[in-house]
């Protein structure tokens, strides 16, 4: 399995013979209007430009998946992108009817599809009222039968329904976004810091975190993240990539020692093997 980080929840996804485009956010810096609405720093977004090489690199797309709807997740450069050419989309079935509406071509992302296993979680977007007003949104568990499993949280908080997943799965892998998003009233609407160290002490396998500094109202930034982790004693099971790093997983019981980060990954630890952690 590879994941080729690209920009704050958009990645390019390998497992076996697909290439899964992961919630494509494709626009140009400063195009969208900021999302931090309430005590200042608002600024358009995005915050920084997509890796030079994004364009070559999404050559390989076999298909999209996305996982909810909102404009840092499907934004209208990405539509157009999926159009030009001809992507099928996978999603839920609760996304699918809109999606169609915007002139994608949409599948269904359930048990089987795509040969694989396939397990939608719904999970919050915040709290509260928040929560209510930024409507549902679907994480996805995934297991090719030749890859490691990979548990895509999407855009959540922790939950005890998310923590019980992740027990029950036991993802290989888990992509969960850290940029401690809010709009400056009523709380976080990603997990918070604290969260995410409750999230990596649990995950059985490693954590990839992403969602960061790239919108207006995500504070939390890599240095930082890495500095809590190292802190907690939990750096060796995660990774933070920068724009354009690509990671190796390999399946534990297939390993046979470390692999590298591919070309441009900038990770403290030359490692990326599960077996090392197991």
């Amino acid at each position: 399995m590879k994941i080729r980080h690209l920009r704050n929840a958009t990645a390019l996804l390998t497992l076996g013979e697909h290439r899964l485009l992961i919630d494509p956010m494709l626009a140009r810096p400063g195009s969208i209007p900021g999302f931090k609405f309430f005590g200042g720093g608002r600024r358009p977004n995005p915050l920084v430009p997509l890796p030079p090489d994004t364009f070559s690199w999404l050559e390989e797309v076999t298909g999209v998946l996305v996982t909810h709807p909102h404009p840092d997740h499907l934004d209208t450069a990405g539509i157009r992108w999926i159009r030009k050419h001809g992507l099928p989309v996978w999603t839920s079935r609760l996304d699918a009817p809109g999606l169609g509406k915007r002139g994608l071509t949409v599948h269904a992302l359930e048990d089987g599809a795509l040969g694989m296993g396939v397990e939608r979680i719904p999970v919050r977007h915040g709290r509260g009222l928040l929560a209510w007003l930024l409507g549902r949104v679907s994480s996805y568990y995934l297991a090719h039968p030749d890859e490691p499993s990979v548990y895509i949280t999407s855009d959540a908080v922790l939950t005890e329904d998310l923590l019980a997943a992740v027990e029950r799965l036991q993802p290989d892998v888990i992509i969960a976004p850290a940029g401690s998003a809010n709009f400056g009233v009523g709380g976080d609407i990603l997990f918070s810091v604290d969260e995410l160290v409750t999230l990596v002490r649990r995950a059985p396998g490693l954590v990839v975190l992403n969602h960061l500094e790239a919108l207006d109202h995500c504070p939390t930034t890599r240095e930082g993240l890495r500095e809590r982790m190292k802190a907690e004693g939990l750096l060796e099971k995660v990774f933070i990539p920068a724009d354009g790093d690509e990671l190796h997983f390999a399946r534990p019981e297939r390993a046979r020692g470390p692999v590298a980060p591919g070309p441009g990954a900038t990770q403290e630890r030359e490692r990326a093997s599960l077996a090392s952690h197991m």
